[in-house]
């Protein structure tokens, strides 16, 4: 099989896809008095065990349906198009995908430089393990290598039906590599298409199917997808991304009534590896979440154009097309962040505007001057401020912080935190929930929460905190009906919490000493906001604190 100069080899040692003898898992009953599963950035994981350490017995777990995806694809060892890029489409959308591989192919950047067919006894064999058991919802369908591998295809949704079928005609890949006999092309007409509840060939593979049909303007492609919508799939989407002289990416949606032109900004970058498997995979996702047809379609033109948006300047390999990144999370890991740790508590710096505007400070000069002096955290705390405003703030910040190497944490806002990609961020009782945050957030970012008691403390432990904030220990004027705890209650919240402690509340030059001296040894600081941000110098003021919390702490070892 001669194919742009290609080796077709299936696998010819079995061995490679020999099963796994697995012993079963073992299932322990459990029931939830005090459990904490969770990661950070260091592991913490607590199980509830009787008394004798063995887990506890007699919970019933209620089952929720998670929407679930199953790709049947080819592997792409550059990871940008194929299994790959659906794993990462459908866990970006939030969706569970399972995967049978029907080719393993050697490509990366430059092309494809060779492809091995899976068996298709082994096809099936992968399709019957998923299908039998694991309840999905929507079968998506990429690299189709060989008639035998439709055919099995086509049997096993024949033997279990699934809700919705979208299939992505791969054929050719985006660097011109051609990925599947053209002898298949009457197989997918004859037995695949007509199963589909989506078609999403490009214009290479739209006319392909159509027997060499030219498509060069979006009148082809309405026409075009009337044809294919012809020969059986649901609806059709003709996508437009290589179209001739055009300025929008457009994409035409036929669903066997309406036309739909769906159009969007044409992104200029090289890293266009894998769009269409990526699309196609999402509005797998969507559907498998209950999406109307019309709706996963443009909601997933619409991630694809985001990720793209934010991917076009990112270099990887030398070749003309580039992966994209699925999570828009690859610029921000430049390893430029701040690793949380509880010293950091030592001298925790809490901004204030309005004090700023006193003296005549813009915020950046004023968590310049806290650093310089020795401050070890930084809270950037905005009540007023709009959005936009507030993250060009915790930007610029951010770039003050990292070379010092000191955490900038968003006072209340995940947004925010996460538009300037901040170091963490700290709630209140009244806030976002410590556990959304951290699902929110991911599990490198810090996150503290206020407390005024045990429970609060335990709650925030068991909800994936780094650090709680006790307070206030006195009153304050930052704060209006702030009810104190003093020193008693700061240190019963010490010895009972789990996490490090930063007290909180009225603390200044004054009264600080007394605070750390209250016998707790995951008391880790203070946090201060008029001591140093309501002074003429706040560099001198937060030196001079630092100082004076050294040497107590010196004196106390």
């Amino acid at each position: 099989m001669a194919c742009s100069g290609l080796l077709f080899n299936s696998f010819v040692d079995n061995k490679c896809f020999r099963p796994c003898h697995l012993k079963p898992a073992v299932s322990y009953p459990r029931s939830l008095s005090t459990s904490r599963v969770y990661l950070t950035p260091s592991l913490r994981i607590s199980m509830s065990m009787e008394e004798n350490g063995a887990p506890t017995q007699g919970l019933e777990v209620s089952r929720k349906k998670v929407p679930h995806v199953l790709t049947v694809a080819g592997s792409d060892s550059g990871a940008g198009a194929g299994i790959q890029a659906d794993l990462k489409a459908c866990a970006a959308r939030g969706v569970y995908c399972s995967t049978v591989i029907t080719a393993v192919t050697a490509q990366n950047t430059a092309g494809v430089q060779g492809i091995n067919i899976v068996p298709d006894e082994f096809v099936a064999q992968q399709l019957k393990s998923v299908l039998s058991d694991m309840e999905v919802d929507v079968v998506k369908t990429g690299m189709l290598p060989s008639i035998e591998i439709v055919k099995v295809l086509q049997r096993s949704l024949k033997e279990f039906p699934v809700r919705a079928v979208v299939v992505d005609p791969v054929m050719v890949s985006t660097s011109g590599d051609v990925l599947a006999d053209p002898s298949i092309l009457s197989s997918f007409r004859e037995e695949l298409l007509m199963m589909a509840d989506i078609l999403t060939p490009n214009l290479k593979e739209a006319s392909n199917l159509l027997g060499g049909m030219r498509l060069e303007t979006v009148a082809d492609m309405r026409h075009a997808a009337k044809l294919l919508h012809s020969l059986g799939p649901r609806s059709v989407l003709v996508k437009g991304g290589d179209l001739p002289e055009s300025f929008d990416a457009v994409d035409v949606f036929f669903d066997g009534e309406e036309y739909h032109e769906l159009r969007s900004p044409r992104v200029k970058t090289r890293n266009t590896h894998g769009t269409g498997c990526t699309l196609a995979s999402c509005i797998a996702a969507e559907l498998a979440k209950g999406s109307s047809m019309l709706s996963a379609v443009k909601l997933a033109k619409r991630y694809v154009e985001t990720a793209l948006e934010y991917s076009k300047d990112i270099i990887l390999g030398n070749g003309a097309q580039g992966p994209f990144d699925h999570f828009l999370r690859l610029k921000h890991n430049s390893g430029t962040g701040v690793t949380f740790s509880g010293n950091d508590l030592f001298l925790y710096a809490v901004t204030d505007s309005g004090m700023n505007e006193k003296w005549g400070r813009p915020m950046e000069v004023a968590v310049k001057e806290a650093i310089e002096g020795g401050a070890s955290i930084i809270q950037l705390r905005e009540k007023t401020a709009e959005t936009r405003k507030f993250i060009e703030t915790a930007k610029a910040c951010l770039e003050i912080c990292r070379p010092y190497k000191v955490p900038l944490l968003i006072n209340d806002r995940i947004d925010v935190a996460l538009a300037s990609d901040a170091d963490g961020v700290h709630l209140g009782q009244s806030d976002t929930p410590a556990q959304v945050a951290r699902a929110l957030l991911g599990p490198e970012k810090a996150i503290g929460v206020s407390c005024k008691t045990v429970e609060q403390a335990h709650k925030a432990w068991l909800d994936g905190a780094d650090y709680i904030g006790c307070g206030g220990v006195y009153p304050t004027s930052t704060k209006a009906n702030n009810t104190t705890v003093g020193l008693d209650g700061l240190k019963t919240v010490c010895l009972a919490s789990k996490l490090p402690v930063v007290a909180i509340g009225g603390i200044n030059a004054s009264n600080a000493i007394p605070v750390l001296g209250i016998g707790a040894p995951n008391l880790k600081g203070v946090a201060v906001v008029s001591a140093v941000f309501d002074r003429s110098s706040v560099a001198t003021e937060t030196r001079n604190l630092h100082s004076m919390l050294t040497e107590a702490v010196s004196k106390a070892n």
